[in-house]
Formats: structure tokens, C-alpha cells, sequence
């Protein structure tokens, strides 16, 4: 149920964004996405952590892991102004399996002919979607393709933390390090009238970041990766719904092709994770199993 919801608020996030840059600075959104993240989040956990939620071991960790964020939102808000919201959501979803080839490349993480190949099923979707003549082929397409890579950089840093971190506090520090990176930015195109005539869409956006992100905390701290993976990519279907519902758009044939490829390798992927984990956790039991050693039967 958290995970879906994190992917109902992501995908409802997008094709708000999409909307409301018609109306508003971009630059302002953004800033006022994470500052929202930030404020929140400290109102809401500082009275229940106090000080444990600004206590952070990697602080440069948590500063790089919220730059990383921040050009992954920069290219979604000026992705977002030129594609369709469910065709470049499909896209984005090529992330974990970015993520899975640079961690075999820096974390030296062992990955299987099987999930090389999910991975090029997943490119060739990619490429189906952006092809020559399609509905999103133009300059935009640069927009995903940088998000994907920043995003993947992103998931191998937050799997560098996750044994350190308490969630909240990265979270925290997710949204203070964008507030803080856009507020010398932001000025230069601030409009106090835009503000004042659209923040139910100024909170829009802050809210639903916010709150996916906190929904994919709670999910993580219920059930594993392998399991929820498969979850994320009901993002698809709702943003190319949003998509449908406000802007009337609709991915052509071959688009939807390539949306059904990227959800097969990336559901696959998530499956194939699943049972690489089931195979080792059997060896760890049956080796754990032999070292116990042979009960001493009953004296008499």
C-alpha cells in the first residue's frame, strides 16, 4: 500500500509539475519543493527524534546524495515542459537498472548475464519510445537521459547509506540541501504575484513530493527492495493516465511497446534480485546448519 501510494504521488507530482510551470517560474517550484520537503519534515519528526534527526555520520555523503536529487528534479521540471508525463516517466524508470550497472562498476557488485540482458530489453524500450518520427523524439530527450544517470548515481549512494542513515534524517537533509543550493538561485526569477495568485499549486508540488518520499520510507522499513521494485512501475500507468486526464495525450503504437518493455525488464529485474536472494539465503541456512553441532543425547 506505501509503495503504491509513493508511485500515485510521484506520478500525480509529475503531471502537476507539467501543468503548473505554465504557470509559475520553474525555478520557484523547485525551491519551494524542497524547502517544503525540509520544513515538514522537521516539524514532524524533530519533536518525536530531537536532536538524533540532525546527527548524520557522512555528512558529505548526505550533501552530495541531495545534489544528486536536486539535477534530477532540475531535469524532470524542464523535462516535463516538453514531453508527454507517461512517456518520460517510462524513461525515468530505467534507473535501477542505471543503478545496477554503475553499483557492479563502483560497489564491484557481481551481476549476472540474465540481468545484462533485462537491461538491454529495457534500452530497447527506451529506444522504441524516443525513436526517430515518434511523438518525443527532439532535443528534450536529453532531459531523461541525464535524469536516469544522476538518479542512478542517486540509488547507488542512498544504498551506501542505508546501513548508517536513520531514513528521517536523510530525508531531512534531502530537502535542506535543495532549499539551500536554489535559494541564491531562485532570486533572480522570483515572482512574489505568481506566488500569491497559484500557491495551491506551489503546495501541490511541495506536498507530493514530500509525501511520496515519506511513503517510500515507510514502505522501505517494511519490506525489501526485490519486493517493492516490482511495485514501482504502477508509476507508468498512473502518469500516462494523469497524462490522458489533463493534457489528452496518448502514447502512439510503438510507444506503448517500448512502455511495456521497460515495465518487463524492470518488473524482471526486480524478480531476478528476488531470487538471487532466496538462493543465497538457502545456502547461508544450510551452512549455518552444518557448523550447529550434534545434540547430546539424554543421560539415562
Amino acid at each position: 500500500m506505501f509503495i503504491v501510494l509513493a508511485t500515485f504521488c510521484f506520478a500525480a507530482l509529475d503531471t502537476t509539475t507539467k501543468y503548473a510551470v505554465t504557470l509559475a517560474p520553474v525555478l520557484m517550484l523547485l525551491w519551494f519543493r524542497y524547502a517544503f520537503q525540509a520544513v515538514v519534515t522537521f516539524a514532524l519528526r524533530f519533536p518525536v527524534q530531537g536532536m538524533r534527526l540532525l546527527s548524520t555520520p557522512n555528512p558529505r555523503f548526505q550533501v552530495l546524495r541531495g545534489v544528486l536529487l536536486l539535477i534530477t528534479s532540475v531535469c524532470s521540471f524542464f523535462g516535463l515542459q516538453y514531453l508527454p508525463v507517461g512517456e518520460f516517466t517510462a524513461m525515468v524508470m530505467l534507473a535501477p537498472a542505471v543503478a545496477t550497472a554503475l553499483a557492479a562498476w563502483v560497489l564491484k557488485d557481481h551481476v549476472s548475464l540474465q540481468r545484462w540482458m533485462l537491461m538491454a530489453a529495457g534500452l530497447v524500450g527506451v529506444l522504441l519510445v524516443v525513436r526517430p518520427g515518434g511523438q518525443v523524439f527532439s532535443w528534450a530527450i536529453l532531459f531523461p537521459v541525464l535524469l536516469v544517470t544522476t538518479y542512478g548515481w542517486f540509488q547507488v549512494l542512498t544504498s551506501r547509506l542505508s546501513g548508517d542513515e536513520d531514513p528521517y534524517t536523510t530525508h531531512f537533509y534531502t530537502g535542506l540541501v535543495g532549499a539551500l543550493v536554489m535559494s541564491p538561485i531562485v532570486v533572480f526569477s522570483w515572482d512574489t504575484a505568481a506566488l500569491l495568485a497559484h500557491w495551491p499549486w506551489f503546495m501541490g508540488v511541495g506536498f507530493l513530493g514530500t509525501f511520496g518520499h515519506l511513503m517510500l520510507i515507510r514502505a522501505y522499513m517494511r519490506a525489501s527492495a526485490p519486493v517493492l521494485t516490482p511495485f514501482l512501475y504502477s508509476q507508468i500507468a498512473f502518469a500516462t493516465l494523469g497524462g490522458w486526464l489533463v493534457f489528452k495525450h496518448i502514447p502512439d503504437t510503438l510507444a506503448w511497446l517500448g512502455i511495456a518493455v521497460i515495465a518487463f525488464s524492470g518488473v524482471g529485474n526486480a524478480l531476478l534480485t528476488a531470487h538471487e536472494l532466496a538462493i543465497r539465503r538457502r545456502a547461508i541456512a544450510a551452512v549455518t546448519a552444518n557448523q550447529v553441532p550434534p545434540a547430546i543425547p539424554p543421560s539415562h
